[in-house]
């Protein structure tokens, strides 16, 4: 959903990493597994959710000029690897569950097998997207079979920003939710919009009846 460039959502590890790679050159070719070790309860599962915005991540990952000159003037990376860095593009392969699937513990949710400087790279961000979103996938999953179904989803206020109201709504509809509150979901991704109508609206007539008339 966002619209700024990603590249430097990673952990500054992940950076000083690849620097190292670069100065001690190797052909390795790794395969990193996003996973989960195990469920909160006994006989739990997930649901796996979002694999679209690890694909549109990887497809615009790039260094963008102020990208370069900001871990520039960090002082930590020398000028052949900043350089290096200018023409970076993601060259290995991805694969992962499809999105809505119900996964157990220590099944990967997402393969990458990439040179081991790319694979180090888009690790982080690859954690932050897919365990938010399958996050909650999984507890609308879970409420909504324990309520029998018919669930929407109201969490944009209490989100942690726009991003992540907007993208948990699609994960909580992936997870089993009929709709959701969160009207630039229902535009970005085709989720039904619901919603009745707030305290403010009751308390701003005369009683309860006058306001449900």
């Amino acid at each position: 959903m966002s619209t700024l460039n990603l590249t430097l959502l990673t952990d500054l590890y992940e950076m000083t990493m690849m620097q190292g790679y670069f100065k001690n050159p190797t052909d390795q070719v790794v395969v990193f597994d996003a996973f989960y070790r195990q469920n909160p309860c006994d006989g739990g599962y997930a649901i796996a959710a979002g694999l679209e915005q690890v694909i549109e991540y990887v497809r615009d990952l790039h260094f963008s000029p102020d990208d370069v000159e900001y871990l520039r003037g960090l002082n930590l990376f020398d000028d052949d690897f900043l350089e290096y860095l200018r023409g970076f593009h993601f060259t290995g392969d991805i694969y992962a569950i499809p999105e809505g699937t119900v996964v157990f513990p220590r099944e990967p949710l997402v393969k990458v097998i990439a040179p081991i400087m790319e694979a180090q790279l888009v690790e982080t961000a690859i954690l932050n997207i897919i365990n938010h979103q399958s996050l909650i996938a999984t507890k609308a999953s879970r409420v909504d079979y324990a309520a029998g179904g018919g669930v929407m989803e109201f969490g944009l206020r209490r989100a942690q920003g726009p991003d992540a109201g907007t993208l948990g709504a699609r994960a909580a509809v992936i997870g089993g939710c009929t709709g959701t509150s969160n009207v630039l979901a229902g535009e970005l991704y085709g989720i039904p919009v619901q919603g009745t109508h707030a305290h403010s609206w009751i308390m701003s007539f005369p009683d309860e009846l006058t306001a449900f008339r």
